[in-house]
């Protein structure tokens, strides 16, 4: 954001106005006659209880501020900024977001599975600024939480306040998935995607994981299935938002790429094993080339115009300057 002005050369007027007023002071105070000190004979002179020269300097400086600021405003002072507006549409991606209590396993550089995935949702969708980005979480269930909308900031919003067994202890893979081809259905954008991140199997709900996929795959939208997590001993800290217990410690992590592969390919889709975090990263990097669109934008230039402050205060110092000047001062000049 940058400010400009529609009309500079009531800056130039304003500033010459300014330097004419200077330059005649001095010639008047040239000019001026000798003052001469009132007292009693042989005694001190007179003198106010404040330095009238000092603060007539300053009333002058507000005055001649004030008459700036007029010129100023009237020059058309705006904001100035560029805003990206988009002319092609981007693609529809619905993320499907396992938030089971496993998921706050600490095998991401200490940092916690579901913690990571939030992250990097954030991030790849901010990469992605033409697209529209949706929320689906699941775990004994699944829920819609924000339909694919252009409207980042409310999916960063709900994101934020994801829980960790929200939607208790289980993991239905298929009815988040249901869910995704149900709602990925109605989207017109030239791609569109259903991801899901999960580090579990499916051991709840009433849809078939695989069946599911094959409903995604039935809509025209890719599936993507990105397994999150390594097995073996891991730490854990967790807390449910149910009883506000907080469990922490170690646990078993073990699931089955196999199954997470039958579900993949089922919905003609592609599993991403990532154990690690770098892994994690790179696979939504993967994710993020091979579901591009072509996107095309105009800057548009926008302006805000913000004279009336300026006129505001220019009008008060001139007025608060001629006040003082006539109803305090006046008993001095």
């Amino acid at each position: 954001m940058r400010i400009g002005f529609e009309r500079f050369y009531f800056i130039i007027i304003g500033l010459a106005a300014v330097v004419i007023s200077i330059v005649i002071g001095r010639i008047r105070k040239k000019n001026a006659a000798l003052s001469v000190p009132l007292g009693p004979p042989g005694g001190s002179s007179f003198r106010p209880p404040f330095s009238i020269e000092f603060l007539m300097k300053i009333l002058k400086t507000a005055e001649l501020a004030g008459v700036f600021g007029l010129f100023l405003a009237a020059s058309g002072p705006v904001f100035i900024s560029t805003e990206l507006v988009w002319q092609s549409r981007g693609a529809d991606v619905l993320f499907v977001l396992d938030i089971s209590p496993s998921m706050a396993a600490l095998d991401m550089e200490g940092r916690s599975r579901f913690d990571v995935s939030k992250r990097l949702v954030e991030t790849f969708v901010r990469q992605r600024p033409s697209d529209a980005a949706g929320l689906i979480a699941l775990g004994d269930d699944a829920a819609l939480l924000i339909p694919p909308t252009p409207d980042h900031e409310i999916l960063f919003n709900r994101l934020s306040q994801l829980q960790l067994g929200e939607l208790g202890d289980g993991t239905a893979l298929g009815m988040g998935l249901a869910l995704g081809a149900f709602h990925i259905a109605s989207s017109q954008a030239p791609r569109r995607a259903v991801v899901l991140i999960t580090d579990g199997e499916n051991n709840a709900g009433s849809v078939n994981p695989e069946t599911a996929a094959a409903m995604v795959r039935g809509q025209g939208a890719s599936l993507w299935i990105i397994g999150v997590g390594s097995s073996g001993e891991i730490p854990i800290d967790y807390v449910d938002p149910k009883t506000r217990t907080r469990w922490s410690g170690t646990f078993h992590s073990q699931y089955s790429l196999e199954s997470l592969n039958a579900v993949a390919e089922a919905g003609g889709g592609r599993l991403i094993a990532a154990s690690t975090n770098d892994e994690f990263v790179s696979a939504f990097s993967e994710l993020n080339a091979a579901e591009m669109t072509i996107r095309r934008s105009v800057p548009i230039r926008k302006t805000e115009a913000f004279h009336s402050g300026i006129i505001i205060l220019s009008v008060s110092l001139i007025l608060i300057s001629r006040i003082i000047k006539r109803f305090i001062l006046g008993a001095y000049l």
